[in-house]
């Protein structure tokens, strides 16, 4: 076969003359019919029918210079034509062209022209750019089982400690380095603490009293104040898919010193310094929107003289008391476990009968103290005591220790 053969391609009344040795290297459709043997083999000229002229051009345009113009507009074309010639280096090339404004469009025409890779890179795209692609309507239109499916993918991986704060490297094992890490991963293999990101925004640096949770497999770090005693408004979210972080929609409120929950697939801003207002998150909105707000203000989920246990339901946007507490705890670690909630050390004022019938709190006192509480009976009890203080100030400085899920 001589290197400059050419072939005419005819299709309606186009006619596209293309390099023979070409065709047979990108294309397999053609590869298979030139060593077919067949009489179609030795002519000059194919004549191919049912593809589209855009689509035929982009493919044919690729095999003579293996480039290729990727716009929406005939996303379609270019697949259908790619997937009957059998082009695959083009459906290769598109896994690397996926956007959040074509993803969808690519998942759907990878499955109706079957092509396997491109659309398991889809779902893998949607998956780590999760909450982006919430906010596109075209997601909400595909099946219920593929968004379920792209969650689930979101949550894969192995689950992971992270430390975020000012860290001194001596007493950590990680190497030697002028500046301190800002983000932590604690290897449970290694059993040692490992650099996670050191690309923690600027406007982070130095701010304390935010708020952390994990929604979705996305870290959120909310509000705080800086060393100024200036508070923030700002919400910072950390992608362990892409080991980056981005900023979202800021607080409605500045708030220091308060619990961010994630509820239902939304995060939750509640109280803090001298406030009782609430602030709802929906990653779908990238907004918050202010619910109903407690009974009395709350700042680090306790207030002075306040030993209730409070209840929210956000079906119905209102809170109702439960029983209280015999001792009034600040700073302490609070987390739920199915119906028992825990809370781990702190500091507490004793509530004790005065004159007068009235209630004053004792000296101040760090506890190691374990107790939980049951939603379902009501109980309070006292458990076997922590062996390690986590007072006012955990031993490393602001540190939020949050599970993260990475791929293996």
């Amino acid at each position: 076969m001589s290197s400059d053969q050419v072939i005419a391609i005819v299709m309606e009344d186009k006619i596209y003359e293309v390099n023979k040795k070409k065709l047979i290297e990108k294309s397999d459709y053609f590869r298979a019919l030139y060593s077919s043997g067949m009489r179609e083999s030795t002519e000059d000229s194919v004549q191919l029918q049912g593809l589209s002229v855009p689509g035929l051009e982009l493919v044919l345009e690729f095999i003579n210079t293996s480039k290729v113009q990727v716009v929406n507009e005939t996303l379609e074309d270019l697949i259908e034509t790619a997937s009957f010639l059998q082009v695959t280096s083009i459906l290769k090339l598109l896994t690397s062209e996926i956007r959040l404004d074509n993803c969808v469009e690519l998942y759907t025409l990878s499955e109706v022209y079957g092509t396997h890779d491109l659309r398991n890179a889809c779902l893998k795209y949607m998956s780590c750019y999760y909450h982006p692609m919430l906010r596109r309507p075209e997601f909400g239109s595909l099946p219920p089982a593929v968004r379920d499916q792209v969650k689930e993918m979101r949550m894969k991986g192995t689950a992971t400690l992270v430390a975020i704060g000012d860290f001194t490297c001596l007493s950590l094992d990680v190497p030697d380095q002028d500046e301190p890490w800002s983000m932590l991963r604690y290897g449970e293999v290694e059993q040692r603490w490992k650099p996670l990101a050191n690309n923690l925004p600027p406007d982070m640096i130095n701010v304390r009293g935010y708020g952390s949770a994990v929604l979705d497999n996305y870290l959120f770090i909310v509000g705080g104040y800086r060393m100024t005693s200036q508070e923030i408004s700002a919400v910072h979210c950390y992608n362990p898919c892409r080991n980056e972080w981005n900023q979202v929609a800021p607080l409605n409120q500045k708030r220091s010193n308060f619990k961010l929950l994630a509820v239902q697939g939304k995060l939750y801003a509640v109280g803090g310094q001298c406030l009782g207002t609430v602030e709802c998150y929906s990653p779908e909105q990238d907004w918050w929107t202010c619910v109903s707000s407690m009974p009395n203000p709350l700042a680090e989920f306790s207030a002075y003289r306040n030993t209730n246990v409070l209840r929210y339901c956000p079906t119905s946007d209102t809170w109702t008391v439960f029983r209280s507490c015999s001792a009034h705890i600040r700073k302490q670690q609070m987390l739920s476990v199915e119906d028992t909630i825990y809370l781990v050390g702190g500091y507490t004022h004793e509530l004790e009968a005065g004159r007068r019938q009235q209630r004053r709190p004792s000296q101040t006192e760090d506890v190691l103290t374990v107790q939980s509480y049951n939603v379902t009976t009501g109980e309070w009890i006292q458990l076997k005591e922590n062996t390690v203080q986590v007072g006012p100030e955990p031993d490393v400085h602001a540190a939020q220790r949050r599970h993260l899920h990475h791929e293996p």
